[in-house]
């Protein structure tokens, strides 16, 4: 396993996506562009910050709670930032489209954030993740990661972290 790698708690990224498809999905129905302004603005400090955005919904309400447990694996967490970053500027996009009055545009955009966050909560694919590591494999520069090992890249890698195994 490469030294690079450290622990990253997927649980912590999954309640993080499901924030994001609440409030963008809200923010459709109820027609409220600064709800899809406010989760662009918090997932662009968190990949500031290098954190999950909504990390204190994870760690305040749903872990204390016991509705969702720590699922830490050995991991990259650049990827997952840039993900996140990557879905902050797509959303930041939606929300000028919106206030400009592109309303298909704008909405079309947040519901492609939508899509990608449910394909990462619910079925393990990180779109952003996989774009990291094409460009990493391509030479890019400040992508240097590779997947964990034995791990597709943008899959959730097989080898959890020695202490929560």
């Amino acid at each position: 396993m490469s030294a690079s790698l450290g622990p990253v708690d997927h649980a912590a990224l999954k309640a993080n996506q499901l924030v994001i498809i609440a409030l963008s999905a809200a923010a459709f129905i109820f027609d409220v562009p600064l709800l899809a302004l406010f989760v662009g603005i918090v997932m662009s400090l968190g990949t500031f910050f290098g954190k999950p955005g909504f990390l204190k919904v994870y760690s305040s309400i749903l872990r204390p709670l016991g509705l969702i447990r720590p699922d830490i694996f050995q991991d990259n967490p650049e990827p997952h930032r840039f993900a996140q970053g990557f879905g902050a500027v797509v959303l930041l996009g939606a929300s000028a489209a919106l206030f400009a009055g592109l309303h298909a545009l704008g909405w079309a955009l947040l519901w492609l954030v939508i899509v990608l966050a449910s394909l990462n909560a619910f079925a393990g694919f990180c779109a952003g993740c996989f774009v990291y590591y094409q460009l990493a494999r391509l030479g890019a520069p400040g992508f240097a990661k590779r997947p964990p090992e034995g791990t597709f890249p943008g899959f959730k890698p097989k080898a959890h972290h020695e202490a929560d195994a």
